[in-house]
């Protein structure tokens, strides 16, 4: 298939282009600058340059593709409900281009919106439509696209991680770097769930194999580590003090991580694994925590 791949060049989607290519697909991978348009040359992609803030120009490179992966997002988490609408309106353009045909469109969600509401593991199978995750606009979008016909799909993600990026965790680190300190609400019960990013571009590749309309899928390798044992080994990395906090104190500490500190951010992959077939295989989070090079970390 020739493939049109947003984010082709970030953390997720050129592993993604990876994957795809080894596949046998041919990819047209987004990028917003000539630099991104030569790296994707010269891993054997074509290029269409283009950005998020411009919907219409960025779903041409759609128009040829038989089909859309789509894991562009803009991660300034200062304007994360700004990105988060940006973000819905970039799936409803390319949704306007896929429509009518049963070429399929995967989209990028996370997980929390998969939550039941009563203490269990999000699932693949339920989409809380009241979650107050800004990221809502993402799957709210893909369900309009899917009620006007489009082939949607979702890939739902936890915390991403290698031993350079861990998703919400880098910036968590780099603020405990800011203040002095690595901090958690209450007893840090709450859990996080996670999976490498090879583990992660599998799944995507194999959820666009199969192309059922209307999928949700989990990509966790692990369920919930609790945020206690995340911040201990972030802790002995940085060499600061793990420190507890009231509840109270959460948004005064964390900021715009306020929303994401003391949530419990578990998920199942059971359904996600039984459809594809995906067995994760690569390193646990707390293990890629341990093995990073904290000294190298930006100031």
């Amino acid at each position: 298939m020739r493939v049109f791949l947003t984010g082709a060049t970030g953390f997720i989607g050129s592993r993604i282009l990876g994957e795809l290519l080894a596949d046998g697909h041919e990819v047209i991978g987004l990028t917003r600058s000539d630099a991104g348009a030569q790296e994707l040359a010269s891993a054997g992609a074509l290029a269409h340059i283009a950005t998020l803030d411009d919907p219409a120009s960025l779903a041409k490179g759609a128009e040829h593709a038989d089909a859309v992966i789509h894991t562009a997002f803009d991660h300034d988490f200062a304007n994360f409900v700004a990105n988060c609408e940006k973000d819905r309106r970039v799936i409803a353009a390319l949704g306007a281009v896929l429509k009518g045909s049963d070429r399929p469109l995967l989209i990028t969600s996370g997980v929390g919106l998969g939550n039941p509401g009563n203490g269990e593991p999000a699932r693949e199978d339920v989409f809380d439509t009241h979650h107050r995750n800004p990221r809502i606009a993402s799957e709210l979008a893909g369900q309009e696209q899917l009620e006007a016909g489009v082939n949607v799909g979702v890939v739902r993600l936890p915390q991403v991680h290698d031993t350079v990026k861990q998703g919400l965790i880098s910036p968590y680190i780099a603020m405990a770097r800011q203040k002095g300190v690595v901090a958690y609400i209450g007893q840090g019960a709450n859990r996080w769930s996670a999976a490498h990013v090879s583990d992660v571009a599998k799944l995507y590749a194999l959820a666009l194999a199969r192309a059922e309309r209307g999928a949700r899928y989990n990509a966790v390798a692990e369920e919930g580590i609790a945020i206690r044992d995340i911040v201990s080994v972030i802790a002995g990395g940085l060499g600061l003090p793990a420190v507890s906090l009231p509840q109270e104190e959460t948004d005064r500490h964390f900021g715009w991580l306020a929303l994401f500190a003391a949530a419990d951010m578990a998920a199942s992959s059971t359904l996600t694994r039984q459809k594809l077939g995906w067995t994760p295989t690569g390193p646990g989070l707390l293990d890629d925590l341990r093995n990073m090079n904290y000294a190298a970390l930006p100031a």
